[in-house]
């Protein structure tokens, strides 16, 4: 008996099952998700899910941690995430499903390691959309300064230990997202790749000008807390690639998955990678890093330090409160799909795949994902979100890279539209590189993160276990 129980977290959902939830069969539920996304509206998913808090929050607390080297940390980064995204990629054109990793891990880890996973993403995309919600706050603020001269009480525009009580523009950007996501998924993504187009504009304007007053003194000393601060500044913007998993997400709803889903991957990554070393190189260059420390808004206060101009800082701050809502849009998004593949599978209650007739959303899984990422970021601290977001990010990114290995020994035979070059050399780099990072991150987040997957482990124990559809 205790042997069928053991033998029970090492189940392994089948592949040709997993395989047709991918395909293309709208007969198979009256209700389930609809094939609306194209290779465009992915890639800008995966580009909208990325370039946002990395670049205009996260920058404020990287450089002091690195100096001018944050521009090390973020290629680093940019490194570890090429690797694993050729792992999605080769996973994704052989199981072109909702769950991301989650799923992958279904069909190669066993049912245990699955669900512990879908923790992680979970944790990796709860904890993210309230990183980047309450970044948002920052910018409204700073908008709020440039139009007409006041600006929210920190009471209401920071959590509890940034000195506030209650974040309330981030409680209302999740709000305006979960609307939009409620209205259905093609909807969504459009809208999204509408901002990403503008954002990407914004922040070529930022370049142009911090170009403009470019410094090269500004990058002495290049490393002043050495590898440690590299490190470190790497593993903290590690979670500002989350757009790698949540191109995968949208598994069930794009069209020609098998070769768009590997296509979005890559062509997200490589656009973020870019345009992150360029405003990280402008940056720095504009501004001495000392500067950066505790800067709120910081291209913006950047723009405006540069040419004493409020309308630069006005289009900055416009460009940041875009981009912002687009990235926490598609994090919700990516958590409401995993959670629909988890109950899908009887690891959650059905609530979590009920989806409305009309629309074909999840309804009560987005109002449910939108009430919780809203209370995370109105009280708690931004640097404890971005350190779990790292950590849930790293482990998802590591698992999935090690189960390319697994699957290409248990079913060789599958077909594949995509292979990682150089197996099994770079997947066993990007578990590596993923581990690495994880050690860099700070020991309160590895105990955060005890309690998190604790709990996860009471959950399945308690319920998953025994109403999986594998059971």
């Amino acid at each position: 008996m205790a042997g069928s129980r053991i033998a029970d977290l090492f189940r392994c959902k089948p592949v040709g099952a997993i395989a047709a939830e991918g395909d293309d069969n709208p007969n198979e539920l009256p209700h389930d998700l609809e094939r609306s996304i194209g290779l465009f509206q992915l890639t800008m998913l995966g580009v909208g899910a990325t370039i946002g808090t990395g670049i205009f929050v996260a920058l404020t607390g990287a450089v002091p941690a690195a100096g001018p080297a944050v521009i090390v940390s973020f290629v680093l980064a940019g490194i570890t995430a090429a690797l694993t995204a050729l792992c999605y990629a080769e996973f994704a054109s052989t199981l072109p499903v909702s769950g991301s990793s989650y799923s992958y891990a279904y069909a190669t880890l066993g049912e245990f390691v699955a669900f512990i996973v879908g923790a992680c993403l979970l944790l990796e995309y709860a904890v993210s959309a309230s990183a980047i919600a309450v970044g948002w706050g920052q910018y409204l603020n700073e908008l709020f300064v440039d139009l007409f001269g006041w600006r929210l009480p920190d009471a209401l525009a920071k959590p509890p230990g940034a000195g506030g009580v209650f974040n309330l523009p981030a409680v209302v950007l999740v709000g305006s997202c979960m609307l939009l996501l409620l209205r259905g998924a093609k909807e969504s993504t459009t809208v999204n790749a509408i901002l990403v187009v503008a954002k990407l504009l914004v922040l070529l304007f930022f370049v142009v000008i911090a170009f403009s007053g470019f410094q090269a003194g500004n990058f002495k000393p290049f490393a002043p807390m050495g590898l440690a601060g590299i490190w470190a500044a790497t593993s903290s913007i590690f979670f500002s690639y989350i757009g790698i998993d949540a191109v995968s997400t949208a598994g069930d709803e794009v069209k020609n998955p098998r070769r768009n889903l590997p296509l979005g991957v890559v062509l997200s990554l490589l656009i973020v990678t870019g345009v992150y070393i360029l405003v990280a190189v402008a940056a720095v260059g504009a501004q001495p890093w000392t500067a950066f420390a505790g800067q709120e808004a910081g291209l913006a206060v950047i723009l405006r330090n540069l040419t004493g101009a409020g309308w630069t800082s006005l289009v900055l701050c416009l460009g940041a409160i875009i981009s912002i809502f687009s990235v926490t849009l598609v994090v919700m998004y990516g958590q409401t799909r995993i959670l629909f593949a988890m109950s899908r599978d009887g690891l959650l209650p059905r609530i979590f795949q009920k989806t409305d007739p009309r629309t074909r959303v999840p309804t009560w899984n987005t109002a449910i994902v939108a009430a919780f990422i809203a209370f995370l970021a109105a009280f708690v601290p931004l640097n404890v979100l971005m350190n779990l977001t790292s950590m849930g990010t790293l482990i998802a990114f590591a698992i999935v890279s090690a189960g390319v290995i697994v699957l290409r020994r248990t079913r060789p035979d599958l077909p594949r539209g995509y292979k990682v070059p150089l197996y099994p050399v770079l997947p066993i780099a990007s578990v590596a590189f993923c581990g690495y990072l994880i050690l860099g991150l700070p020991w309160d987040t590895f105990a955060l993160f005890g309690v998190w997957v604790a709990a996860a482990c009471l959950i399945y124990f308690g319920y998953s276990r025994k109403h999986s559809k594998l059971a």
